[in-house]
């Protein structure tokens, strides 16, 4: 069971760090490209093309909302989390990881169910039009529901963070 925790905590770690980069490089630019250079536009025009995500190519109002809050709010925590994954063992991390798993299962829900249901036929630039590129969004945004969802479950159900673990008598 040690061994299991151990593997999830350095999969979180992983995670968190992983998305610094993502979130910094590639998500902010649907802000504000202006504070990235070319070959990152280059980048995130590639991305948008090849996969067809009019999300990340227009930036509807509603998505910016969801960038904004993985700027302001997530990417401060990705640091502290990473820590507390990697270290291992971190009782405190467990009520801010609810939250971020939490908010970002509810943000991807929405997300993945415009890319599934969302009529792209009139969508500028060309949106998924045929299931395989939607699934290959689905691909792209899914793991991050994935990994929110197991991090939400460990942290309220493994005894070394639930609250149902043991703790020290006081």
């Amino acid at each position: 069971m040690a061994g299991a925790t151990r593997a999830l905590e350095r999969l979180f770690a992983l995670y968190f760090l992983a998305h610094i980069p993502v979130t910094l490089l590639l998500d902010a630019q649907a802000l504000s490209s202006r504070f990235h250079p070319p070959p990152l536009a280059e980048v995130l025009g590639w991305y948008t093309a090849s996969f067809k995500d009019p999300l990340m190519a227009q930036c509807p109002a509603w998505f910016k909302s969801f960038i904004y809050c993985e700027v302001f709010l997530q990417l401060p925590f990705f640091p502290v989390a990473a820590y507390a994954f990697w270290k291992g063992n971190c009782k405190w991390i467990r009520t801010p990881a609810i939250i971020y798993a939490t908010h970002v299962a509810t943000t991807l829900v929405p997300l993945l169910a415009h890319f599934v249901f969302h009529d792209f036929s009139d969508s500028k630039p060309a949106g998924p039009q045929m299931w395989h590129e939607r699934l290959w969004l689905l691909a792209v945004y899914s793991p991050y529901l994935l990994i929110s969802l197991l991090l939400l479950m460990t942290m309220l159900v493994h005894p070394s963070y639930s609250s149902g673990g043991k703790r020290k008598a006081t």
